[in-house]
């Protein structure tokens, strides 16, 4: 009975499993939506996306200042300059995370299979990085969490099933 219980406060994807609920600062956010992120045939990721009430309207998403936080479940290993230089050709080419763009990829660690990398977002903090269970840093600029959260629930998300899972479609 217990078992079931667990099972029912949980939402999976392939093999990765993310709670139903999760905590930013002081705040409950809900899972709205799991993606998976495969590149050359590779599954590379599951992004599990959290906000206070689910919505599948990206605008709705970055323009609502509330806590908020993407997670990304690693199903392979991925070296830190990797994990840079994707960041680095998507976030400068933002103007508002431009100038924030070589110290969040500074922040970037190697990962292994199974590891996870966290955005969260709250109101008043800023964007707290966090890479296999380390904290990296916090940018306070409300513009970065917009210019982050939009690489992946934008016009240009590094796939449109990736994006559509984290929205709930």
């Amino acid at each position: 009975m217990y078992l079931l219980a667990a099972l029912a406060a949980a939402a999976t994807l392939g093999d990765v499993t993310l709670p139903d609920t999760a905590t930013v600062g002081e705040h409950a956010v809900v899972l709205n939506g799991m993606g998976l992120r495969e590149k050359y045939f590779l599954d590379v990721y599951v992004l599990g996306l959290y906000l206070p009430e689910k919505s599948n309207d990206p605008s709705h998403i970055l323009d609502v200042d509330v806590p908020k936080q993407l997670v990304f479940t690693f199903l392979l290993p991925v070296d830190a300059e990797t994990l840079a230089d994707n960041m680095r050709g998507r976030l400068n080419a933002t103007e508002e995370a431009a100038p924030y763009t070589e110290q969040i990829c500074g922040w970037m660690k190697d990962v292994d299979k199974g590891e996870q990398m966290s955005m969260d977002y709250a109101p008043g903090v800023g964007t707290t990085i966090t890479v296999g269970g380390a904290v990296q840093g916090t940018i306070e600029d409300v513009a970065v969490m917009t210019a982050l959260f939009d690489l992946y629930v934008g016009e240009d998300p590094p796939s449109a099933s990736l994006k559509t899972g984290i929205l709930g479609l």
